[in-house]
């Protein structure tokens, strides 16, 4: 079966894209659990070295399974190359290191995850690279942090955990007049609901244990940019300090690739249901949900986002002591830390993801002692609403 055809729509291209079969011809993608490869002469193997002969050497350096994630995901993201990583945070600080030297100065909006930030904050400078944290919301703020030693540009939109959304555009734009590059963190969106790339980012990266996989079941991450700039600066860092995805779990992310728009599609019309009825509540102070109209960049989120998102951020009145108690009270939803899954899951960011933080930089991110973070999955709506209200009348 040939797979050459290129304007496929994504939930063709994330079945059939980048399919490679063997010659059994087998229906689901095969799972290559090998870590080396057999040359036929001496010669084959120096000239598949040399470059001059195509195919694998190593399965740090590329596996025939990661290889089909990898294109496949290429083909969703509209990207020229990508290099699958073992999480998402390997794809972040592969991303970040390969995109700066000692000597470069990072732009960073402040409102990243937790481990995002301390790769930008503590990790860059032991290598010395100069890092400023801004409001990514205000294109100004950006300007302003410019310096003439500015080479990377790095946001996540939406933000984890309070959905701010940034102007990627507007970013991307500004980069190219310094010769920056962008790199967006587009995990809340999924690459179903934002293109960072046809805004003008020019590096994405993804967890791909959250949505991607949506099931609960392995780790991963990906970076997808242009061909040139992976050849020239990604390849190397990976070939020899070895991030790659496993086998393993790369054939577990195709799986999980295949069901992808169905899982998002319906998250996120029950994430927005949810999200209208929480904002009737008396019990909560806030509701951030990007697609409401009274999302603070509601404006952004309509020129750049097909839809919505399968996540909610709300502030439970009663501050820690009733978040803590609404959760406790859940029956359904389930407390984890993870995102983007099959199940709905519930996180208190200032005593988990963001517990690093220092109080007043929460505070500057909207983070409060009764902001809960919602990712809402496959249970029927109405069964996740009824047990919403229950959880908000215990608390009560």
């Amino acid at each position: 079966m040939s797979t050459k055809k290129r304007n496929w729509k994504p939930q063709t291209a994330l079945v059939h894209g980048g399919t490679l079969r063997s010659q059994f011809g087998e229906t689901a993608e095969a799972m290559y659990l090998t870590q080396g490869y057999v040359y036929e002469t001496a010669q084959a193997a120096e000239a598949r070295f040399k470059g001059e002969e195509p195919g694998f050497i190593y399965s740090r350096y590329a596996n025939p399974t990661v290889d089909m994630f990898e294109k496949r995901m290429c083909a969703l993201e509209g990207a020229e190359d990508a290099r699958a990583t073992a999480s998402g945070m390997a794809a972040v600080t592969a991303a970040l290191l390969c995109s700066a030297k000692a000597g470069d100065h990072i732009v960073a909006a402040r409102a990243l995850f937790g481990s995002c930030r301390w790769v930008v904050e503590t990790l860059a400078p032991r290598y010395g690279i100069q890092a400023t944290l801004v409001d990514g919301t205000d294109i100004a703020n950006w300007e302003k942090a410019v310096r003439p030693n500015t080479k990377l540009f790095f946001l996540e939109s939406p933000t984890n955990p309070t959905l701010e959304v940034v102007d990627i555009a507007a970013v991307a734009k500004l980069a190219n007049s310094i010769g920056a590059r962008l790199i967006v963190d587009n995990v809340f969106a999924t690459p179903l609901q934002q293109k960072p790339l046809q805004l003008g980012a020019h590096i994405v990266v993804y967890s791909a244990t959250k949505h991607i996989d949506g099931q609960g079941r392995c780790l991963g991450g990906v970076i997808l940019s242009d061909k040139k700039w992976i050849d020239e600066n990604l390849h190397d860092y990976f070939r020899h300090t070895g991030p790659s995805l496993s086998p393993f779990n790369a054939w577990t992310l195709l799986k999980g690739l295949e069901t992808l728009p169905l899982r998002v599609r319906q998250q996120t019309e029950s994430a927005g249901k949810i999200a209208d009825c929480l904002a009737s509540r008396s019990e909560i102070a806030r509701v951030i949900y990007p697609g409401r109209a009274d999302h603070p960049q509601a404006d952004i989120v309509k020129k750049q986002m097909s839809g919505g998102s399968t996540l909610i951020c709300l502030d439970v009145k009663g501050g820690k002591q009733a978040a803590f108690a609404f959760q406790n009270a859940l029956d359904i939803v389930l407390i984890s830390n993870n995102l983007g899954d099959a199940k709905s899951l519930i996180t208190h960011p200032a005593t988990t993801t963001h517990k690093n933080l220092s109080d007043e930089a929460r505070a500057e991110l909207g983070i409060g002692p009764g902001t809960l973070r919602l990712s809402v999955g496959l249970e029927d709506a109405d069964d996740l609403l009824e047990d919403i209200a229950q959880a908000l009348k215990a608390a009560k």
